[in-house]
């Protein structure tokens, strides 16, 4: 089969295989399991933002009916301190995705309705009406709740370990203040949680065979085999003997992977009550133990010539983690790497607070602060009277500014000119408040959007067995992405057979190690494992084949020979061949195996892998009221060979709608005084319905990179969210004259602007 053959076959636009048995209800989700003897658990929440628990009294809930064990930091059992580092990025101290903080090791509150004890019942409501009667004193501080005012205020180092948050901003500074245009301007985004409508559930069990300690879990987590190597390291047992199933995943967005609290809280209860259990947290927990995207307070200062070339770009940015996290929203990424600037400087300034831990969220780092960069480059746009998208094609960048690297196949350009045409840009006027129908004043603006198109290690096993069916594994996880479908997909053209007869198993930490799903980087990684294996089972076929004097293959190569629909054949006479299941029954196997672990090479030592996205946003507002409906989206990207193009097309749908809500709807508060949560379920944290979405329109380049393994395909699960965000901000500006700078884009606030 020669190259366009095969991507043929891989690129066709098939329905998620997965999709009936979630409509139909059939697909097992975590809290769905059925376990002998098993028990439930309800956490009990801390109702301080900062202090000590002073006495935690129990003696109610233990004698409430059907409560089997209340477990608190006085009796459960001690862990050790997790790893440090997980793969390739830092998970704890500064920088890292998780917190440090342990799982009822002590009495100390850091954050409003911290998990402080969990009970233990026969059933859920039982344990839920037994968690009220535990009852907590506290010796109570003043929680810090404000960025500015905090008394721990730092300048963290390094981003997951391995990225510097602090650039030298000196010549930056001095390029921008030589510069004949100069502007500063100051952005602020809120916090936002992620909200996926699965909650975060974990079913726990301890067994006991040949005197070894064996834990079995059911979890949502995204990161199976980091989640087992953490609680390896936390519990002190070998990870072998620990399995973690996760089959399907109901959404995350950034959570359900970091959070090592709450699934190992589950570990100690099982342990404590010996018994199965169970514990589904609630939609108001998750604003509390979940994570979120933290809070920003960006400046960002340029330097250009009248002709809007930059000269000089500075990205300084304030936020907030918690008193157990390092983890640092690093917003100033994409501006270290997006255009063609000869000074470029950034810092990051993090506050602790008294606020639950942030996290990754869809587009970390560069959906806040490309919405910042972006709205920028807007205003310079209108400050040198360049059209938008002229502006960014004369700052054009086609190396890395950030380490000198050309990018790899990179085609912003013609994302940029499709994505013209196909919205009509050139029919804009750019003067704001100039386009109206009827009370609705018209506006359009656009955004560039950039993401690392990363790719680590992964593997894979590939099974063919005797009936000319076939099996392919990886500990991967399906979370929304279409990964069974994909790798299904990938796996059929790797052995060479039909899509319906290969199955694709994944979410168990038993199969080959797959690294967590995260940062857009699952289709490359993992189906660059997927691949090879097939290709390494379909070779030991081959090596069966021509070793046997009985096939009509004997002694050719293995060059010669091609597979196809369940057949090997000479590439130069097709008709001189035979099926794989004749092979295999000939020589008494009921299966044949192989493996891969797939690893990038020195290419990203050669070249800077991102993708990439031209947004373009109509917006209409309604003058005597405010209101603001987005009328038209569209978004042209840069992402690679496309794998399947109705899965990929969902995933920049999704993200855009995702940007859109960032935009004008999403916002988390807390108390001022307590630091408790104010917004805690989905009628108060708003995001778009069906409502509110507009028209969207959605291309990709299918343009396949050619250094990105042999798939030449880019992960797509986050760059729809980023552009989306800055071209709705500017569009508003356009029509209404209001530069507003703060997200999320309010009634509020545009009334007041």
């Amino acid at each position: 089969m020669n190259d366009t053959q095969m991507f043929t076959s891989i690129g066709q636009a098939l329905p998620r295989i997965e999709g009936y048995e979630k409509v139909t209800g059939t697909a097992t989700f975590t809290a769905e399991w059925a376990v002998p003897n098993l028990t439930y658990g309800a956490v009990v929440d801390s109702a301080i933002a900062r202090g000590t628990i002073r006495e935690i009294d129990t003696a109610e809930a233990l004698a409430a009916p059907g409560v089997i064990a209340v477990i608190t930091h006085k009796n459960a059992p001690r862990l050790r301190p997790y790893p440090e580092n997980g793969g390739s990025f830092a998970l704890t101290g500064e920088g890292g995705l998780a917190e440090r903080r342990l799982p009822l090791q002590d009495g100390t509150i850091y954050y409003g309705a911290q998990s402080i004890a969990v009970v233990v019942a026969n059933t859920s409501e039982q344990a839920r009406y037994a968690a009220t009667l535990v009852h907590v004193t506290y010796d109570k501080q003043a929680p810090e709740l404000v960025m500015e005012t905090a008394s721990q205020q730092v300048f963290p180092k390094l981003f997951l370990g391995n990225e510097p948050l602090q650039i030298n901003t000196d010549d930056a500074r001095e390029a921008i203040e030589a510069a004949p245009v100069q502007m500063s301007r100051v952005y602020e985004s809120a916090i936002c949680h992620h909200n996926p409508i699965e909650l975060l559930s974990t079913i726990a069990m301890w067994d006991m065979h040949d005197g070894e300690e064996y834990l079995k879990l059911y979890d949502t987590t995204r990161a199976l085999d980091t989640l087992r190597d953490v609680f390896a390291q936390s519990l002190d047992m070998p990870a072998k003997n620990i399995r973690i199933i996760s089959h399907y995943i109901g959404g995350a967005f950034g959570s359900k992977a970091w959070s090592f609290f709450n699934p190992l809280l589950v570990v100690l209860a099982a342990r404590v009550a010996k018994r199965p259990v169970k514990i589904e947290w609630r939609r108001q927990q998750m604003y509390s133990v979940a994570g979120h995207r933290a809070g920003t307070k960006q400046t960002i200062s340029l330097g250009a010539t009248q002709d809007g070339k930059l000269s000089g770009l500075r990205h300084d940015s304030h936020t907030h983690s918690s008193q157990v996290s390092g983890y640092t929203e690093f917003v100033s990424r994409m501006t270290l790497m997006m255009y063609d600037v000869p000074h470029i400087g950034c810092s990051n300034q993090l506050s602790y607070l008294n606020l639950p831990s942030p996290t990754v969220m869809r587009g970390p780092g560069f959906l806040p602060g490309g919405w910042a960069l972006e709205c920028m480059l807007d205003e310079l746009a209108s400050e040198v009277k360049i059209d938008p998208v002229e502006l960014r094609l004369r700052n054009y960048a086609e190396t890395n500014p950030n380490n000198g690297l050309p990018f790899s196949n990179k085609r912003l350009r013609e994302c940029y000119a499709r994505g013209k045409t196909l919205f009509g840009w050139d029919a804009r006027n750019p003067t704001p408040r100039s386009t109206r129908v009827g009370n609705n004043l018209i506006g359009h603006g656009m955004a560039s959007a950039m993401l690392p198109a990363d790719r680590v290690e992964a593997s894979a096993q590939a099974t063919i067995f005797a009936d000319g069916n076939a099996l392919v594994c990886s500990a991967t996880h399906e979370l929304g992405n279409g990964a069974y479908t994909i790798f299904r997909q990938i796996a059929a053209y790797g052995i060479g057979l039909p899509f319906e007869r290969v199955r694709f198993e994944l979410g168990d930490t038993n199969f080959p190690t797959a690294p967590s799903t995260h940062g857009s980087v699952t289709t490359a990684t993992v189906g660059t494992a997927v691949l090879e294996a097939a290709h390494n089972v379909v070779t030991e076929l081959k090596k069966r084949a021509i070793q046997d004097p009985a096939s009509p293959l004997f002694r050719a190569t293995l060059d010669a020979i091609d597979a196809h629909e369940g057949r090997l054949h000479l590439r130069e006479q097709v008709s001189i061949g035979e099926e794989y299941r004749a092979i295999l029954q000939r020589a008494g196997l009921s299966q044949l195996v192989a493996s891969s672990t797939a690893r990038p090479g020195d290419e990203r030592k050669q070249f800077a892998f991102f993708s990439f996205g031209a947004v373009f946003a109509e917006v209409r507002v309604d003058e005597r009221t405010n209101a603001i409906r987005i009328a038209r989206l569209c978004g042209v990207y840069d992402v690679g060979r496309i794998i399947n193009p109705r899965t990929a097309h969902s995933q920049l749908m999704g993200g855009m709608i995702f940007g859109l809500g960032a935009t004008l709807m999403e916002e988390s508060l807390y108390d001022p005084h307590s630091g408790l949560p104010v917004v805690r379920n989905l009628a108060d944290y708003h995001f778009p319905s069906c409502a509110d979405t507009p028209e969207i329109m959605i291309e990709s380049l299918n343009i396949p990179d050619p250094n990105m393994g042999a798939l030449g395909a880019h992960g797509v699960g986050e760059l729809g969210c980023n552009g989306v965000p800055a071209a709705i901000t500017n569009a508003i500006f356009n029509a209404t004259g209001k530069r507003i700078r703060s997200l999320p884009i309010t009634l509020d606030k545009l009334i007041e602007a």
